[in-house]
């Protein structure tokens, strides 16, 4: 036996069925419990010193009782312990105990006392390893059956029902906040100054070219003023940033280079450059935005107001 399961395979075996027997039958949610209950690794510890010592113990014992055998007795343990794995006295002493079989010189006494056309029928037992697996099936059905038919516990498909259901409930939560997953329809204005340096950031970075570090506007438009192409408002200027400008002539979709918390900030800070009137500032184009709700009288009496259009 020591050959076939040396100290170095029989410790590390023990000690992982202990480990996963005390996480099997502790419930610890989601966590290990030996990380949720740190005690568990002082009681592992103090585990494996006993597996230890109990190695220890046995050797010292397996030695003293070495001493005490005859010569003849010692070679007898010499060949055993040599002998292969499937010729050695464990190996066979199992397999008599889960098969039941009998020698070839004992078939005598199973022989039925009946002859079909001269062929005779043995009479041997059922192998005890299949009697106590069916004994298995039985105990499972019987627990299967009160689990499920009497006390109605979620079978598989329940439980893949409802897990799909709360998990389409959290990406649903996740969505309502998700910043990377925003759309014209979710975008805030951003006020706070650390978004507003981000935007500017990301806007000397990617817009200069075509509206001046200022916004004054070059080969794009002027984006200091209350004059849009296609609508003002941070749904708008978002929704613009993202999807590109007039179809042919107007500004390329960034959606593809810039993520959707990031136009956000843009658009925040594009906002932010309201009536800052730089220097050389490029002449209004479009027209005049006023946010739903917002009076404006100039806009009134010019009667000019655009409202809800997509933005510059």
């Amino acid at each position: 036996m020591k050959k076939i399961f040396p100290i170095y395979v029989r410790i590390p075996v023990l000690f992982a069925l202990f480990f996963l027997a005390m996480e099997f039958f502790i419930d610890s949610g989601d966590r290990p419990a030996f990380i949720k209950y740190p005690i568990l690794n002082v009681v592992l510890l103090i585990f494996l010193l006993i597996l230890v010592a109990m190695e220890l113990i046995l050797n010292a014992t397996d030695n003293i009782l070495d001493t005490l055998l005859t010569e003849e007795q010692r070679k007898e343990k010499e060949i055993e312990e040599n002998l292969p794995f499937t010729e050695s006295k464990f190996y066979k002493g199992l397999m008599q105990k889960l098969t039941r079989s009998r020698k070839v010189e004992e078939e005598g006494e199973l022989i039925l006392h009946h002859n079909y056309d001269g062929i005779q029928e043995l009479d041997n037992v059922l192998p005890p390893w299949w009697v106590y697996l069916f004994y298995i099936t039985i105990i499972f059905s019987g627990i299967y059956l009160v689990r499920f038919h009497i006390l109605g516990h979620d079978d598989q498909t329940a439980e893949y029902e409802k897990a799909m259901a709360e998990a389409r409930i959290q990406v649903e939560e996740y969505k309502k906040t998700a910043p990377d997953l925003m759309d014209k329809e979710k975008v805030t204005l951003l006020t706070d100054a650390s978004s507003l340096e981000a935007g500017k950031a990301l806007f000397q970075t990617n817009c200069v070219a075509c509206h001046k570090a200022d916004g004054g506007g070059s080969i794009g438009p002027n984006l200091t003023d209350n004059h849009w192409i296609l609508g003002g408002g941070i749904k708008n200027v978002f929704n613009t940033i993202m999807e590109g400008g007039r179809s042919g002539k107007g500004m390329v979709p960034w959606k593809e280079t810039i993520k959707p918390s990031d136009i956000q900030k843009i658009a925040s800070y594009v906002l932010s450059l309201q009536g800052s009137n730089p220097k050389d500032g490029k002449a209004p184009e479009g027209d005049i935005w006023v946010e739903e709700g917002a009076a404006s009288p100039a806009a009134t009496a010019t009667d000019s107001t655009k409202v809800a259009a997509p933005a510059k």
